[in-house]
């Protein structure tokens, strides 16, 4: 299913817990940052990254 950006942005709010978690999928999914972008700007490891927006990805599927 494809989300408009607003409705993305609600979603994320409302399913995620974790402020960090929460910039990070606005960032990846609303901003089109790039796995790279993401750990430069969150100071994070690429798997770290990746675990975030995997499992994020796979609940916000189930939508």
């Amino acid at each position: 299913m494809t989300y408009t950006n607003s409705r993305m942005a609600e979603l994320i709010d409302e399913y995620i817990h974790s402020a960090r978690d929460r910039q990070i999928l606005k960032d990846r999914f609303i901003d089109g940052l790039t796995f790279a972008e993401l750990e430069d700007k969150h100071n994070l490891s690429e798997r770290q990254i990746k675990r975030i927006v995997k499992k994020a990805d796979t609940l916000l599927c189930r939508l």
